[in-house]
């Protein structure tokens, strides 16, 4: 049996980049150190590289670098290292060594009492903040599928005609309002509640799933939305897990009885009650949400076109890119077309530009750099932003506002020129459903070019410094 001085699980809330970057990073560390690792990935696909009972309990420590649920109760009685899935791709080198030194809590709460814990100031332990948002990335990741499926199967219909799906209109196929009605809409429908179930059952494990999907369900029918979705995943977990310590006094006989009938019922009942009470108010907020950034958008597209921009860039399918990217999807199921299509382009645009610099500058970059350039050239045109993640990393303060410069001229390019995006994913493979087609790779094009010369021209002027140092 093979055993590993560290282990670690990686997740992000997308399950496609992030998660294996940071992998690859802490499984480079370690080797540089001379370490045994062993990381477990929580992609799209699934666990894998899956940690098991024996791997865990002879690990010296555990390094969890997450925005989603891993399953970290497996690693109760370990001394673990919770940080964001970022950090485990930037960090990798200070985790390890934290690990090695002893740094992290005791998984449960009871913090390690020795001085390096003490000299860390917390190190490794997971904030409230970062907890919210994991519960948050937990339900986004499981409800992408549906939105992605359902969006770009909505998307292809507008193949056969705008109104194909209109029995009433002369367009109408009745393919294509099969995949717009009968498949795309539904599975855009399951967005709310997924993402609300998803939410219920990172915080309250598989109890709070049945609460969080009805209590999604009540949002989507109450008119409150993706907003009030969220309210209802959290409120969801959060009652079960009241229900949990209120009823930690019953005969563990009856475990089974909690599990099949008290918290389903109850934490059923007091969502649904609760949700009944806030989806009026919730449902005024979201229309208003709505229709203001509609008005926005109509309004002052160089401004929305920056905001986006700038939001997409920021953290490359972090919170903040995620936050832009939700609201797209969100508007898109209003019909709202031409908002996701900035949002589209500023997402493709970081990768793109890493791929013009490497390749117009390409005597000022490693051949690992090049190479990581290539690849983004295909990362970028399937709108995976995270490609461009390594190079903001090695110099942030200069390569972000770069990458988000080239965000905000795509989207504000996009905006102006009134491109009209239908799929909420699938970057130049859905160019067929995009309305003003060439006007958007062109808005993409323009944002990445203009971006990618002053990143080359940043990493000419460090080269010449270091060659005259």
């Amino acid at each position: 049996m093979s055993t590993y001085q560290l282990v670690a699980a990686t997740g992000c809330p997308t399950g496609i980049a992030h998660t294996f970057m940071a992998q690859e990073a802490l499984e480079k560390a370690a080797k540089k150190r001379g370490i045994s690792i062993k990381v477990e990935t929580h992609g799209q696909v699934g666990v894998e590289n899956a940690l098991t009972s024996a791997e865990i309990a002879s690990a010296d420590a555990v390094i969890i670098a997450a925005d989603k649920d891993v399953q970290a109760e497996r690693f109760a009685g370990k001394r673990v290292i919770s940080v964001p899935v970022a950090d485990g791709i930037r960090k990798a080198d200070q985790l390890i060594a934290d690990a090695l030194s002893g740094k992290g809590s005791i998984q449960g709460g009871s913090a390690v009492k020795t001085e390096a814990v003490q000299q860390t100031a917390g190190r490794g332990q997971e904030s409230v903040g970062h907890q919210i948002y994991k519960h948050l990335m937990n339900g986004v990741s499981r409800m992408l599928p549906f939105v992605v499926a359902g969006g770009v199967l909505v998307a292809v219909s507008f193949l056969f005609g705008i109104y194909s799906s209109d029995p009433q209109n002369s367009q109408y196929n009745w393919f294509a309002a099969l995949l717009n009605t009968d498949i795309g809409a539904v599975a855009m429908g399951m967005m709310t509640p997924v993402l609300a179930a998803f939410i219920a059952e990172s915080i309250a494990k598989r109890s709070g799933f049945a609460a969080g999907m009805v209590g999604g369900l009540m949002a989507v029918n109450g008119g409150s939305g993706f907003l009030g979705g969220i309210i209802a995943g959290f409120t969801a977990g959060y009652i079960v897990l009241a229900l949990e310590k209120i009823l930690v006094f019953l005969p563990k006989s009856l475990d089974g009885l909690k599990a099949i009938f008290l918290y389903p019922v109850f934490g059923v009942l007091f969502t649904g009650l609760i949700m009944s009470l806030i989806n009026a108010p919730m449902a005024w907020v979201n229309e208003s949400l709505m229709a203001w950034l509609a008005a926005f958008e109509n309004a002052n597209p160089l401004i929305l076109g920056v905001i986006i921009g700038c939001m997409s860039a920021f953290d490359m399918g972090g919170p903040v890119n995620k936050a832009a990217y939700v609201t797209g999807t969100a508007l898109l199921a209003q019909g709202n077309t031409t908002f996701m299509a900035g949002v589209s382009a500023a997402c493709i645009a970081p990768p793109l530009t890493t791929f013009v610099a490497t390749t117009v500058f390409r005597k000022y970059y490693s051949e690992e750099d090049r190479n990581a350039g290539m690849a983004n050239l295909i990362l970028g045109s399937t709108h995976i932003t995270e490609g461009a993640i390594p190079f903001a990393a090695k110099d942030p303060l200069r390569i972000l506002p770069t990458l988000m410069l080239g965000s905000s001229i795509a989207a504000v390019l996009t905006y102006m020129w009134d491109v009209q995006v239908p799929a909420p994913h699938g970057g130049f493979l859905v160019l067929p459903v995009v309305t003003h087609a060439f006007l958007w790779v062109l808005a993409i094009a323009i944002g990445s070019i203009t971006a990618g010369l002053i990143m080359g021209l940043i990493e000419k002027n460090k080269a010449g410094k270091a060659s005259s140092a």
